[in-house]
């Protein structure tokens, strides 16, 4: 059975701009039956890393907290902690990135609150049962909200070639185990013949895995807990994923997480992807590499899984017709590199486990 997932292009006129676009998609995807009389509602965002300028600003969130709030919702902003050290490793640290980056109550209309706390550590474990895992550390005010709005900026990744919906949830609204366990499936390796010995991995490392020994850049797996940070910092593209198991695997536990944290949000969420600044590399990186495509558009669903597929799809079409521009083809089956691997095993595993639908009719917006 397809899913509706609602899409409304990129740019405006003067009778309907971007910020119109997004009030009717709220309406258009069904979201006003998400919220609850007085819930507090959990926007799960990313606040972005210092110096990363891809992310979705806080002008395209605030009409979406303001239809929450016509709704008699208590919206607020959030994410979690990330694994690696960082400014937004604990949770005084992540505000002030959230305030410089202009995430506050005045401009996206909603207060910010760190989900899983000062350290990381506020999480509520939901049993799932499932494959990897048999529970779920959920990030306490995610888990505690009456109900949610995902909010996705849709880039590449280097571990997943595809960051959506499920990379949003499975990554960043869990707790430091899951974390761990994700990463805890990639090795770094090292490509000789193009390393320059500048060091920048080494500097970069957050946990000291990296050293230079006999003029040769060695990494110690025993430290490691494959963050992938070398991988993107390399100005050389010299290091290399070196999967440490099934890449297959790290994707079935993303899905498994997302399962954890919407498990007491059934009909209780809403779920966003924009399509625009769609960059090769994640928003957790401390820089903003150059745009993949064009931007497309915004699209609103109530089911995570064909939104995830419908926005694969619109980027890679995108592709393909830029390569065809170019002279160059088609684009593969992966979606901006993933190390050569396949980011469909997301999506498949999420169907398997009762996320949501891969088909879904893709409903237009008309301008």
């Amino acid at each position: 059975m397809s899913s509706k997932v609602c899409f409304a292009t990129v740019g405006g006129n003067v009778k309907q701009g971007p910020l119109d676009k997004i009030r009717a998609l709220f309406e258009a995807a069904g979201f006003s039956e998400v919220i609850g009389e007085r819930d507090l509602v959990a926007f799960k965002v990313h606040f972005g890393e210092p110096g990363n300028t891809s992310r979705v600003q806080p002008h395209y969130i605030r009409p979406i907290v303001d239809e929450v709030e016509k709704l008699n919702g208590r919206p607020f902003l959030t994410d979690t902690g990330c694994l690696y050290f960082s400014k937004r490793y604990n949770a005084r640290d992540h505000l002030i990135v959230a305030e410089e980056h202009g995430f506050n109550r005045a401009t996206a209309g909603a207060p910010v609150l760190i989900a899983d706390g000062l350290r990381g550590s506020d999480v509520i474990h939901v049993q799932v049962g499932l494959k990897h895992f048999d529970s779920i550390d959920v990030a306490g005010a995610i888990h505690d909200a009456g109900s949610m709005m995902v909010i996705t900026h849709i880039t590449g990744h280097v571990l997943t070639g595809f960051a959506g919906t499920i990379k949003n949830l499975g990554m960043g609204a869990a707790g430091r185990r899951m974390k761990m366990a994700v990463h805890s499936q990639v090795r770094p390796s090292l490509k000789e013949d193009k390393c320059t010995r500048c060091e920048a991995c080494l500097e970069n490392c957050p946990t000291g895995a990296i050293s230079l020994e006999d003029n040769l850049i060695v990494f110690d797996n025993d430290v490691c807990y494959g963050c992938g940070e070398c991988v993107a910092i390399c100005p050389e593209h010299a290091i290399k994923v070196m999967w440490h198991g099934d890449p297959r695997e790290a994707q079935e536990k993303l899905a498994e997480i997302t399962k954890g944290v919407l498990a007491n949000k059934q009909g209780r969420a809403g779920f966003w992807s924009f399509l625009t600044n769609i960059t090769p590399t994640c928003d957790c990186w401390n820089f903003s590499a150059a745009p993949a495509v064009a931007d497309i558009g915004f699209l609103a669903s109530l089911d995570p899984v064909a939104l995830d597929q419908a926005s694969g799809d619109l980027v890679i079409r995108s592709l393909e017709k830029q390569a065809l521009a170019e002279g160059a083809g088609g684009s593969s089956d992966t979606f901006l590199g993933a190390q050569g691997e396949s980011w469909n095993r997301q999506l498949a595993y999420a169907e398997e486990i009762g996320l949501g639908s891969r088909e879904y009719e893709l409903i237009t917006l008309e301008d």
